[in-house]
């Protein structure tokens, strides 16, 4: 398994432009609820206990996202707690809505949209193009960048930066 530094830094070197970062702010969230909103229709027959609501696909997978997210790294897992409880429960009271599945899909393309726009700014191909395990380290560098911004993580930060301009330098080379 690829340590953080090694996702983090593949996932950068094509993200270097501030706008495009930006651009990733909004995008990557909405794409990520749009996710839990439709991940969220399929309720599994699994009831548990003190728990109003049935299980749905969205918990199990989030679930199991956070679990990679906890092996790569604890600070950045604990934040993305933060964002994915509420974004889950806000995402089963879409789901709970008749116009849910439309709802969905308009966030999930105009999230990619977004995104597209970002790439239009960097001059470089979305990560996931080469690697589609980068799909699951969208929020992960969301999560980062929020950190580095405040002033955390900063060892994190000064290994990923320079690796991250080495391999898009090693990248443009090849053109």
């Amino acid at each position: 398994m690829k340590t953080d530094v090694e996702q983090l830094s593949t996932y950068k070197s094509v993200h270097l432009n501030s706008n495009n970062v930006k651009t990733h702010f909004i995008g990557v969230p909405m794409i990520v609820w749009a996710l839990m909103v439709l991940l969220s229709l399929v309720q599994l027959p699994v009831s548990i206990p003190n728990l109003d609501t049935p299980l749905n696909l969205a918990v199990v997978a989030f679930t199991g996202v956070l679990i990679y997210y906890f092996m790569l790294n604890i600070s950045l897992a604990i934040g993305q707690i933060v964002f994915i409880v509420p974004a889950l429960y806000s995402a089963h009271l879409v789901s709970l809505t008749t116009d849910a599945l439309w709802i969905a899909l308009g966030v999930f393309v105009i999230g990619w949209i977004i995104q597209f726009i970002g790439h239009h700014f960097e001059k470089a191909k979305p990560a996931f193009v080469d690697d589609l395990n980068q799909l699951l380290i969208g929020p992960f560098f969301i999560m980062a960048e929020t950190f580095f911004m405040f002033g955390a993580l900063k060892k994190l930060d000064d290994e990923i930066t320079p690796l991250a301009i080495e391999k898009r330098r090693a990248f443009e080379a090849k053109k």
